[in-house]
């Protein structure tokens, strides 16, 4: 099909630009917000995008816009669309041979005390790369990995999907922490079912930490008496700081977001070690710039970065 017999049937790649910003927005006032439009102008691209169809995209139900099945569909023509141009221009960079430009990371949440060091060292070697990175837990970044968001992506525990490519570069030790005045501070060779007869503070479901632990006590077949869950390793410090509970993170939480007022409890089967895997789907064209990140992560070792780290 010629391109402007795709236009009769789909609409113009504007058109669906807006209709996607709509959709991810939520709102026809926050596209155009984002967009630099008038309201009326992205009005009448949606209503002239759906005479084209020939079906209706979305509707009003309250203050909310829901979409059609027709505007769900096309919704996702757009993104499948406008991903083949980002792979086209990855691809086109590579024949150029060109390692500027941006990269973009997703992170889960532990790995943001170091990944800012990581990419300070890297743009410190590439002063002509932009960076951009977000933070989220497992899951959130899951998802980002299914939607194909990113160049990279940080996993303490990535997801099994051979579609992956995954390059181990960083440990990842887990460490028991209690208050400076808990009973089992500064005593050796603790038992892990000692550890348990205190309440635990735990992250919430969809964490990789959480993830790591309930499959360390399932391997122990323990079960621990979770106390509180925290959405955020700042607050189980504090939490832990508070006498709240104890708590098992990364050791990683405290090397760079600080440990004042906690011990590390000298856990006989502690720590729980992992690793930090950088992942990328294999589908994603591989720029020059990313093939550089990438060479920076596996020699991560020769680095300054890791005389800092466990």
């Amino acid at each position: 099909m010629t391109a402007h017999r795709l236009h009769q049937h789909i609409g113009s790649v504007r058109q669906l630009e807006i209709l996607l910003t709509v959709y991810e927005q939520g709102s026809i006032t926050g596209a155009a917000r984002l967009l630099h439009l008038t309201q009326p102008s992205v009005s009448m691209q949606l209503a002239k995008l759906a005479d084209t169809v020939g079906l209706p995209l979305y509707y009003t139900h309250g203050k909310q816009l829901r979409f059609t099945e027709a505007g769900t569909l096309l919704v996702q023509t757009a993104r499948d669309i406008f991903k083949c141009y980002e792979y086209a221009g990855l691809a086109l960079d590579g024949l150029k041979g060109l390692e500027q430009g941006s990269l973009q990371l997703s992170v889960v949440t532990t790995a943001k005390y170091f990944i800012p060091h990581l990419i300070g060292d890297f743009c410190q070697q590439h002063p002509q790369v932009s960076m951009r990175f977000h933070v989220g837990n497992r899951q959130q970044i899951i998802e980002r990995t299914r939607a194909d968001e990113d160049d990279f992506y940080v996993f303490s525990h990535p997801p099994d999907n051979p579609d992956l490519e995954l390059t181990e570069f960083l440990r990842n030790p887990l460490v028991a922490i209690a208050p400076q005045d808990h009973p089992l501070a500064g005593k050796k060779n603790i038992s892990l079912k000692t550890l348990l007869n205190y309440p635990l503070l735990m992250r919430e479901q969809g964490s990789g930490t959480r993830y790591t632990i309930e499959r360390f006590f399932a391997r122990h077949k323990l079960q621990p008496d979770i106390r509180m869950t925290i959405e955020s390793n700042e607050a189980i410090r504090h939490s832990v700081m508070a006498g709240l509970g104890i708590a098992i993170l990364s050791e990683h939480t405290l090397r760079f977001g600080g440990q004042a007022g906690l011990v590390v409890l000298d856990i006989r089967e502690l720590p729980i070690v992992s690793h930090w895997y950088l992942v990328r789907r294999k589908s994603r064209p591989l720029s020059p710039l990313a093939q550089r990140f990438m060479e920076f992560s596996r020699n991560l070792a020769e680095t300054s970065l890791l005389a800092g780290l466990p």
